[in-house]
């Protein structure tokens, strides 16, 4: 069996988009008819998150903790007694494309750190898009690591000690004590996730908060310019 874990909050917005596209990952032919499950750990959610899941079929969880790296431990702890090998996770504001579990398990590691993309920069304008073009690595072997694009095996999973309770940055401390523990960990752009620019992120350090301050420091060294 195999999980897709979405930690979720306030985003009835977003999320039937993310599960529809998980769901459709999940019926790829190289799957093999592999049973695949989705769970949606809506945290602190005071919109119809929870509910707009469950009616698409995903396995529903609410915590109230504020804070994603339990939020994804919660959802992978449920997976695990499912009963699901590999557990692959993204994030509610996300994508994912028809192909990306099964690039995922094509790479055959005991984990893997995929990229993301953006087809929507919102009011960010060409010159972020660009700036995010030029520096942006979206080839393999780069090293992004991001919790909209991440898998790894039960096994690794159990021996890392899962995702700690952090607000952000959970994903690199996961894959840091993978890592540590000799996890075969694989940088791949084949699994594929498109992911929000929306300067109303989540995740108080996460990329959303990185691409504001991109953005921020390339607004002042234009200002420094023209003065």
């Amino acid at each position: 069996m195999i999980a897709v874990v979405i930690p979720a909050h306030n985003e009835a917005e977003l999320a039937g988009a993310c599960v529809a596209s998980v769901q459709a990952a999940g019926k790829a032919p190289e799957l093999n008819g592999e049973q695949v499950i989705v769970v949606v750990v809506a945290d602190s959610c005071t919109d119809t998150t929870a509910e707009i899941a469950g009616a698409l079929g995903a396995i529903g969880i609410v915590v109230n903790v504020c804070n994603v790296g339990i939020a994804r431990a919660v959802g992978a702890t449920k997976a695990l007694e499912a009963g699901a090998r590999w557990l692959a996770f993204t994030d509610a504001d996300s994508v994912v494309a028809r192909d990306w579990l099964a690039a995922q398990l094509r790479q055959q590691s005991d984990a893997v750190c995929g990229t993301v993309a953006i087809d929507d920069w919102g009011d960010y304008g060409d010159a972020m898009r660009s700036h995010y073009a030029l520096t942006y690595n979206d080839h393999d072997g780069h090293r992004h690591v991001h919790g909209a694009n991440l898998g790894v095996c039960a096994i690794a999973y159990r021996r890392a000690g899962g995702f700690p309770p952090l607000r952000s940055s959970e994903d690199v401390a996961l894959v840091d004590a993978l890592i540590a523990v000799g996890a075969n960990v694989t940088w791949s752009a084949a699994p594929r996730v498109v992911t929000s620019a929306r300067r109303n992120f989540r995740a108080p350090d996460g990329f959303g908060a990185t691409l504001l301050h991109v953005d921020a420091q390339s607004a002042l060294a234009v200002r420094t310019i023209q003065c």
